[in-house]
């Protein structure tokens, strides 16, 4: 498979399938877990942890694939993340990260949103291994 950069260990590239994903309507593509670690040091890490229960100036990240908003134990969320209901999946998360004033208005993430979707796939797919 030509997509796969032979120097990432097979364990590190998660399949996902980005049904709905910007960009990406109705199309499988696989997702490089190794090089969404790199875009959360880049991008994330500097206000989210990827370890539980550590928060920073946002939420743990941690276990966030499946969780709802605004209810990682300890971190104080914005009322509009607080009553987002909404369970950040792959989907949710896709279009949260693209643009987060956009799907939680209100939210007091300042972050102005990852344009490049095959960043974001990978990304999400470093994001589900924390579990």
């Amino acid at each position: 498979m030509s997509c796969f950069r032979r120097s990432v260990a097979p364990a590190a590239v998660v399949a996902l399938v980005l049904t709905g994903f910007s960009g990406l309507p109705g199309r499988a593509r696989a997702a490089d877990a190794a090089a969404g670690k790199q875009v959360f040091q880049q991008q994330c890490g500097i206000c989210h942890a990827d370890k539980a229960g550590v928060n920073k100036i946002g939420p743990s990240l941690f276990g966030v694939v499946g969780r709802k908003t605004g209810s990682e134990a300890g971190y104080s969320y914005s009322v509009a993340n607080k009553n987002a209901n909404l369970t950040w999946t792959p989907e949710v998360l896709d279009k949260y990260i693209a643009a987060p004033q956009k799907i939680v208005p209100g939210t007091k993430m300042p972050y102005g949103g990852l344009a490049n979707a095959t960043k974001r796939a990978n990304l999400i797919a470093f994001l589900a291994t924390l579990k």
